[in-house]
């Protein structure tokens, strides 16, 4: 099969290569999936699971990306809930070859249902962000209806799906951005919308959570303006300051069944939109992840029409 690969940890996306790799083996409990759409997240260059398995030993040439769509091909022993033939979204092990290939053995507990009115790209391009907004607003944050949330980078991939999912569950958004992203951020449903370019954090006065995509200066400076008990959540690794009197919690995304079917079930009903900047087939998807320009949202792989 085709696949994309990187063999060196500190090349980034530019040491990604196409080759042709051997088809991934099922193990108990896996589900082969003939992989239409994938997502990647750079960041995952920079995690311990893309070039180590769970031992410790190291498995380059190692296949980035974990979220996709696609069709159930083959099932492992003992694994259960997917069919052959069945069209599915899902989260790939940290710790396994990916998604950026044809194919892709995966635990079928990872899987749920795509439903037929959503395309390919779109539940691909919906898991991680998806996953990682759900949790960070819900799970960690707990976020409640009246809540100011400020949002940073709502334009972006995450930062679109976390401010409609607070929009939806009854807060009041504030997105933040550079100067182009302000008619995104307001479009995906943000109240009002704070140029980092131009207006001062400090200026906003305190709001109930914080959901940081950025870190470095605006995560420090983001934790002075979480009233007490509020919660500043980030993915952008360790918070260098915490608010005084609230909460700072950084986490990485987890596979989860019921909370990927309730996101699935959003965009089936119009409540939750994908943010796609640029598709790609699989031979050009090394390009696509280095453009020479800025893009907003979603970068996807289209590996079958």
């Amino acid at each position: 099969m085709k696949a994309i690969v990187v063999t060196d940890e500190n090349a980034g996306t530019t040491g990604m290569e196409l080759i042709e790799r051997p088809m991934p083996r099922i193990d108990t409990n896996d589900v082969l999936v003939e992989v239409y759409a994938s997502g990647f997240t750079p960041g995952e260059l920079t995690w311990p699971g893309t070039w180590t398995d769970r031992s410790g030993r190291d498995r380059t040439p190692s296949i980035p990306g974990h979220e996709f769509a696609g069709i159930v091909k083959e099932l492992g022993y003992g694994s259960r809930g997917v069919s052959v033939g069945q069209r599915v979204v899902g989260l790939a092990d940290w710790s396994r070859d990916g998604t950026l290939a044809e194919y892709v053995a995966v635990e079928a507990r990872n899987l749920v249902p795509l439903p037929a009115d959503i395309t390919f790209a779109t539940g691909a391009s919906l898991t991680i962000s998806g996953l990682t907004a759900w949790q960070g607003l819900f799970v960690h944050a707990r976020l409640e209806p009246g809540q100011i949330a400020l949002v940073h980078g709502a334009a972006g991939g995450v930062g679109s799906i976390v401010t409609q999912l607070a929009r939806d569950a009854g807060a009041y958004v504030i997105g933040s951005g550079r100067t182009a992203d302000r008619h995104d951020a307001l479009d995906f449903g943000a109240h009002e919308f704070l140029d980092l370019s131009t207006d001062r954090l400090e200026d906003l006065g305190d709001v109930d959570l914080v959901f940081d995509v950025i870190g470095a200066e605006i995560g420090a400076r983001s934790a002075g303006i979480v009233r007490t008990g509020g919660t500043l959540v980030t993915i952008a690794g360790p918070p260098q300051e915490r608010p005084t009197d609230g909460l700072a919690i950084d986490f990485v995304v987890e596979a989860n069944r019921t909370q990927l079917v309730e996101i699935m079930q959003r965009a089936r009903d119009g409540r939750l939109r994908s943010n796609i900047g640029t598709v790609a087939d699989l031979d050009n998807a090394v390009a696509a992840f280095n453009p020479t320009e800025r893009v907003s949202g979603k970068t996807i792989i289209q590996i079958r029409s």
